[in-house]
């Protein structure tokens, strides 16, 4: 009985010490969340403006409101890369599509005599149009996705030089802005601010700085900040609730043992290309209404921008891996080095060279992240 109680014993020590029932570890658990990486780098960043330019004004409310619209732009198209590109895939194309999709807004109400919601929804169902041309291209002929959209940039950059030159005589095609005072609804949702009351109220109670009429040095929160919101919050949602987010890690880690269990990854991967599209075009339209007029330069890079912010947010290169959060965190960097720059006296040829080592910082780490979890160490 002694034999058989001490095999017993041996047994459940096994069992304890077994790796699939042994606990993880708090820390563990939090070197594997994509988006730490990110959040760390904000940290950072903050900390670095806080002591070098916290007196500047950088950090009051309008000084806040400047760094966050550029990070809510860069933001939206994140998010659609992010998801994207844990599937697996790139979109270089949507840069040039911010451009395009502004011509297309600007030129049918000013040349055509369209109404303004008709041009908006033309832009919308154009750039959606050719982003599901770029994903049945990547899908249908499995070229990688690098070179398609890259054909797809040179393209699209090219076709919006022509279009505004041809019916502007100039890359800018300017006089927009009036036409979004005569589209009310079209105004509403993608022009100017919102609660501007509730800014008003706080400045008479001297909450916020105010002008010394009385009123507020920042007249609300600008409508990309909304979008931005709205956009990360489904997207999120969809990635980490639903079936088709589980879909979207199946396809990036391995498309071909996903399409063997049943996941459609061809309609995954188009509807990806497509959400991207989307975004591009969102940009594209809240900037003609931020600046009254489109330009066939808008955009550019910012693919790039939208690429390396998701990296600085975790998403692997390789796909399969990689959060919403984390890309949005990387688009407040970008915000806050874009304009924070300004607030110091550090020159300003240095942000592409902070970008670049920001990358490589990013790469590095999620590489050891990802390694430590592969290794089970």
């Amino acid at each position: 009985m002694s034999a058989i109680h001490q095999s017993v014993s041996h047994m459940i020590q096994r069992q304890q010490a077994d790796e699939r029932v042994r606990k993880i570890s708090p820390w563990r658990v939090l070197l594997d969340r994509p988006e730490l990486g990110s959040i760390a780098g904000t940290v950072l960043v903050f900390a670095f403006f806080g002591f070098f330019a916290g007196d500047s004004g950088m950090f009051a409310l309008d000084g806040i409101i400047n760094w966050a619209k550029v990070a809510g732009y860069l933001g939206i198209l994140a998010v659609g890369a992010c998801l994207l590109m844990i599937a697996g895939e790139f979109d270089l194309s949507m840069g040039s599509m911010i451009g395009f999709a502004g011509v297309a807004v600007a030129i049918p109400p000013m040349y055509f005599g369209w109404p303004l919601w008709a041009a908006v929804l033309f832009a919308f169902a154009a750039c959606m149009a050719l982003g599901a041309l770029n994903g049945y291209l990547v899908v249908r002929t499995r070229l990688p996705s690098f070179i398609v959209t890259l054909a797809f940039m040179f393209i699209l950059r090219g076709l919006t030089l022509v279009l505004s030159t041809t019916f502007a005589n100039s890359t800018i095609v300017s006089g927009v802005g009036d036409k979004f005072t005569e589209a009310p609804f079209v105004q509403a949702l993608f022009s100017g601010t919102t609660l501007h009351g509730l800014f008003v109220f706080l400045a008479g109670h001297g909450i916020v700085d105010r002008f010394p009429n009385g009123q507020p040095v920042v007249d609300g929160i600008p409508k990309v900040l909304l979008w931005w919101a709205a956009i990360a919050l489904v997207c999120g949602f969809t990635l980490a609730r639903t079936r088709f987010g589980n879909w979207i890690y199946t396809v990036g880690g391995d498309a071909n043992a996903a399409k063997n269990v049943g996941v459609p990854v061809r309609r995954v991967k188009i509807s990806l290309f497509v959400l991207t599209a989307f975004c591009a075009c969102l940009f594209g339209v809240l900037q003609v209404a931020e600046f009254g007029s489109a330009a066939s330069d808008r955009g550019l890079q910012k693919e790039f921008e939208a690429i390396i912010a998701v990296v600085i947010g975790g998403t692997l290169l390789t796909g399969g891996f990689g959060s919403v959060i984390g890309a949005c965190f990387g688009a407040v960097i970008f915000g806050v080095v874009q304009i924070g720059i300004s607030y110091t006296n550090i020159d300003s040829d240095w942000y592409r060279v902070f970008l670049g080592g920001m990358l490589l910082i990013a790469v590095l780490f999620n590489h050891y992240i990802r390694s430590r979890a592969s290794s089970g160490k």
